[in-house]
């Protein structure tokens, strides 16, 4: 029997989250000739989670029940007869837009048009001990993770891959300088590849102890935003060749930092808009980039292709992507979800999958 977390309403986390146990593991007839089955070993968190359990969604009402979370880990145990890319034992990382890439292909880039349809959303996700999974809701995962730091890279690292590497001509590498923000999951991410493809990063965060971490991680300068919270983009500026600014910036604050995120760019650099974690501020006119003569880009996560690409990267590399001090088991999804919305964690919030009758 298998374990899982449904969604069954949309009336915040607390109150639409349950907890299931004993649920029947799905047969071989019910697979579908595309179907995979995974027994799932790890799942992390990311902040749509806690939008697509709220009244208001990410992209309108979803259809519960519905298992939440779209980034995961494990093992293929069963294949549909017409399934490729994986055979039983394959180790195996989610995708979270299985269906556009059925109907698009692997390097399709999703939009929020795609969302309602994404794993944890429309699709059944992560949270679960075992599960039906579409072949391409998955890619082989790095031969180099364990199951913990491999379960973070569906969503938040694809992103951070996507911001980095996703512009042909403006990849991060040795000479330019990025600028993140904050120590959650994008943003650890996007340091760490950035340092090692060899860019200086600069980090912003908000305490000594979390700018030593960030520094431990590759982070060349950081700089403390709430000693300076209206000119922390000066400070983290001033350290670029010349004043000259940022060639990369990634922007998860939304409305709250995107000024900031502009009076740091450089000019004909980007700006990254890839969350909007910060408070609920008045909107920063797309005016505003022309008044900073730079260029501004918008994603949702990676493309499937890109997510190979960062596979192959991390085992080339040798990166352990950085999780979060407290890992919870998979009874203890709720208790996650919490220290998520409190933002109490570093970097990724991790959930542990133990399977006692393996």
């Amino acid at each position: 029997m298998s374990r899982q977390w449904i969604l069954a309403s949309q009336e915040g986390f607390e109150a639409s989250l349950q907890y299931q146990e004993n649920v029947r593991i799905p047969s071989q007839d019910e697979l579908g000739s595309n179907g995979v089955l995974v027994k799932i070993h790890a799942a992390s968190l990311n902040y749509r989670e806690l939008s697509i359990a709220d009244p208001k969604g990410v992209n309108g009402p979803i259809q519960p029940p519905i298992i939440p979370a779209c980034d995961g880990a494990g093992v293929v145990l069963v294949i549909g007869s017409s399934v490729q890319e994986f055979q039983p034992g394959d180790r195996v990382v989610t995708h979270s837009a299985p269906k556009l890439v059925e109907s698009s292909g692997d390097n399709a880039s999703a939009t929020l048009a795609d969302a309602p349809f994404m794993l944890g959303q429309g699709t059944d996700g992560t949270l679960r001990s075992i599960g039906i999974f579409a072949e391409k809701a998955l890619v082989h995962a790095p031969a180099s993770l364990s199951w913990l730091p491999a379960a973070t890279l569906s969503c938040t690292w694809a992103t951070a891959w996507n911001a980095l590497f996703g512009v042909e001509g403006r990849k991060a590498g040795p000479g330019m300088w990025v600028l993140v923000q904050g120590s959650g999951g994008v943003s650890v991410a996007t340091l760490q590849l950035a340092a090692a493809a060899g860019a200086t990063v600069v980090a912003t965060t908000s305490t000594g102890e979390k700018e030593a971490r960030l520094r431990a991680l590759g982070a060349t300068h950081t700089v403390n935003y709430r000693s300076i919270p209206d000119s922390w983009s000066q400070k983290a500026r001033s350290l670029t060749p010349g004043g000259i600014g940022f060639d990369i910036v990634v922007d998860i604050g939304g409305n709250q930092t995107l000024s900031q995120s502009l009076a740091a760019v450089r000019v004909d650099g980007l700006v990254i808009l890839v969350g909007a974690v910060g408070e609920d501020t008045a909107p920063v006119p797309l005016s505003a980039a022309f008044m900073h003569t730079c260029m501004v880009r918008g994603l949702l996560c990676g493309s499937r292709a890109q997510l190979k690409q960062l596979v192959r990267y991390i085992d080339e590399k040798d990166i352990q992507p950085a999780v979060d001090d407290v890992v919870f088991e998979l009874a203890e999804a709720k208790d996650a979800y919490r220290r998520l919305k409190e933002k109490k964690h570093f970097s990724k919030v991790v959930i542990r999958i133990e399977h006692p009758d393996a």
